[in-house]
């Protein structure tokens, strides 16, 4: 039997990169997201409908509740959720002049959809037959859940609240046979870094990186893949960091 993805902002960056390691390994995948993009639709029609895409914006706690009734609909089942929706924030702002409107739009995305999300997903999970394979839950966060950016507080405070939710989660489903794990990307090649790209390169060149180079979507992906794997059947809660080494203290 197939096993059954669900994958949120699934449509491009680290999203569609995990989307296309978990098809590659015999998944039916569920992918999530505001709207459909070409990339994406090529890569549906390509897959005999064994990847559907389900529109979906995440700062909706009724369009999540609508989305994963689909995926039940569509699947029957869901064996493991991947949160990989996020957003900047529109503008990078000082924290003494941020608003409340950028903060909203981060976190209602960011913290809150994660959230509700694994909520969702969860309470199917509890309701179904697990006995063909282990349910698990990987929340991507991101260095910034520790690493501070004034210029981008309200990002931050998202990724540090997924860190908890990923505790909180692993905590409370733990009873039911269900895994929960967070990965914590480092600077990852995506839209969302392309207006820094020099900045980065700079740092990346002087040293910022244990690992001189920069990180790129498939390299989360990997992770998912072991992270997925029923090899991994002890062990919940866990924080993966995928970053270079850039978590490594160095004198």
């Amino acid at each position: 039997m197939s096993k059954i993805a669900v994958v949120s902002g699934g449509t491009r960056g680290i999203g569609f990169g995990v989307v296309k390691e978990l098809y590659s390994e015999g998944f039916l995948i569920a992918c999530l997201g505001r709207k459909l993009n070409d990339n994406l639709s090529k890569f549906i029609e390509e897959s005999n409908d064994r990847v559907k895409f389900i529109a979906v914006d995440i700062s909706s706690v009724e369009q999540i509740k609508r989305g994963i009734k689909k995926v039940e609909d569509e699947f029957g089942r869901i064996d493991l959720l991947v949160n990989c929706a996020g957003v900047a924030p529109k503008e990078r702002n000082d924290i003494l002049n941020s608003t409340p409107e950028s903060f909203n739009f981060v976190m209602d995305i960011n913290l809150k959809g994660t959230y509700f999300m694994t909520q969702s997903v969860a309470n199917v999970m509890i309701n179904q037959d697990n006995n063909d394979f282990i349910p698990k839950i990987i929340n991507i966060s991101s260095l910034s859940a520790y690493a501070s950016s004034t210029n981008r507080g309200e990002y931050c405070i998202s990724k540090a609240g997924i860190s908890m939710v990923t505790t909180l989660f692993a905590d409370r489903l733990a009873e039911y046979g269900i895994l929960v794990y967070e990965i914590r990307p480092g600077i990852i090649k995506t839209d969302m870094t392309s207006k820094v790209t020099a900045k980065y390169d700079k740092q990346i060149e002087e040293g910022i990186l244990p690992i001189k180079r920069w990180g790129y979507p498939e390299d989360i992906a990997n992770v998912v893949s072991l992270l997925s794997s029923p090899k991994m059947r002890y062990s919940t809660g866990e924080v993966i960091n995928v970053d270079g080494g850039y978590h490594i203290r160095r004198l």
